[in-house]
């Protein structure tokens, strides 16, 4: 099998006294959709960070595109094709759709490529189209979702980590934006997906992990997970048989 575009060996991250991820192994291929999954306080916005920058680590290793990216900033991460759109997202409230939209591709030099981004993006998401000069803090949370994807994707990521794309949106705006997730995946970019909705994040990835008090416990292909006892028992609200 090919490098993977992620490679995470013997991960650890302590903060405050406390190891939220206790050494786990994880890897991304080009193309692919891996779904990280588990409770509240299981360690995968830890090990989002971690990636990113934003968290230092113990010890293990993060490489990318073959490379180690310990001590590496973000910025420089973004640069290299990288990008995550966080939970919470983060949007720019004073600034307009546009403007937010021009700030997730601030490293790149290629206007007309921009402007062409945009319009694409505008197609994607056509409800941030028609409030495209409107403040981005007076949307709805799930428009703000649907600008942080948008800004992220600005940036032209080969890998796009996203944290809990759906926490806190109604039933039918949860189902907008994994169609989204399910469109940029089928587009060719490769995501790794922290989310607990499970069954969602299993229903769109090509394969998954649980992770759970800061260990990766199970791994596997998206679609068995779906059928397996333990997972649908903790994770998908369904009663053990017997």
């Amino acid at each position: 099998m090919t490098t993977p575009i992620l490679d995470i060996s013997g991960l650890q991250v302590a903060y405050g006294g406390i190891q939220a991820v206790k050494g786990i192994d994880l890897e991304v291929h080009e193309g692919e959709l891996v779904a990280l999954i588990g409770a509240n306080g299981a360690g995968k916005t830890t090990t989002l960070k971690a990636i990113t920058g934003t968290q230092q680590w113990v010890s293990g290793e993060v490489s990318y595109q073959g490379r180690s990216i310990r001590g590496v900033g973000s910025h420089e991460l973004v640069s290299r094709g990288l990008a995550m759109v966080p939970e919470g997202r983060g949007v720019f409230a004073r600034m307009t759709i546009v403007e937010n939209l021009m700030m997730g591709a601030y490293t790149r030099r290629d206007a007309a490529g921009v402007r062409r981004d945009i319009d694409r993006m505008f197609e994607t998401f056509p409800r941030l189209k028609e409030r495209a000069d409107q403040q981005a803090g007076t949307k709805s949370g799930g428009e703000q979702q649907m600008l942080a994807m948008a800004r992220a994707l600005m940036s032209e990521p080969k890998l796009l980590l996203l944290d809990e794309p759906s926490m806190g949106l109604s039933p039918i705006m949860v189902e907008k934006v994994f169609e989204v997730v399910r469109s940029v995946a089928a587009q060719g970019t490769t995501i790794l997906l922290v989310e607990q909705n499970a069954r969602l994040a299993l229903e769109a990835a090509s394969r998954a992990y649980v992770m759970d008090s800061g260990l990766v416990t199970m791994s596997g292909e998206a679609r068995a997970m779906l059928g397996d006892a333990r997972v649908r028992a903790a994770y998908l609200g369904e009663a053990p048989a017997g």
